[in-house]
């Protein structure tokens, strides 16, 4: 199945000050989340970001919520993003059956989110290098769970050249300085 940017939203899971130093490798968590979200942008695909429970976990990390409005970030107390109703009402998410997945925890949030996108008829596509846990096993199990429930599992650079799809292009040519 090709995925296309005209059916597709992208979901920012939880990168948030309290919770984000504890990830495993989050430096290249970091960088590679900036990127996938800078390239989404590029590409015309809309995002929305979530805060697990903010008065204990913090805002989104400064590099992060830097990228995107205000108004696209929605609090939550659910693991699921999909058990806030906000999150499913959302214009992007109302629109849009693909949605493109980076944030963290693999193991909690992003699994339990994934879960319930395919439960309800959308197409989760997990962006493995844009995910993190506070240790790599939890991390590792949940991609498996993920893919064993029917997610497509991708990269960051492979899914944003394949929303590209043509080289030569303004996009593609700032896609292709964001992922060097």
């Amino acid at each position: 199945m090709r995925i296309k940017r005209e059916n597709s939203a992208g979901l920012v899971i939880d990168i948030q000050g309290k919770l984000f130093p504890h990830m495993d490798h989050k430096e290249a968590l970091l960088k590679k989340c900036t990127t996938l979200i800078e390239g989404l942008k590029v590409l015309d695909v809309p995002l929305v970001i979530t805060e697990q429970y903010p008065k204990g976990l913090g805002a989104t990390v400064d590099e992060i919520a830097a990228l995107v409005t205000q108004d696209s970030h929605i609090e939550k107390i659910a693991f699921s993003c999909c058990d806030e109703p906000a999150v499913l009402k959302t214009d992007p998410m109302q629109n849009r059956k693909t949605i493109i997945i980076c944030g963290i925890e693999a193991h909690v949030c992003v699994l339990q989110t994934v879960v319930d996108l395919i439960s309800a008829g959308y197409t989760a596509v997990v962006v493995e290098d844009c995910i993190s846990s506070r240790n790599a096993n939890d991390k590792g199990v949940a991609v498996e769970r993920m893919r064993a429930e029917g997610a497509v599992i991708t990269t960051c650079e492979s899914i944003l050249f394949e929303l590209a799809r043509v080289a030569g292009t303004d996009e593609f040519k700032s896609i292709s300085r964001l992922v060097k």
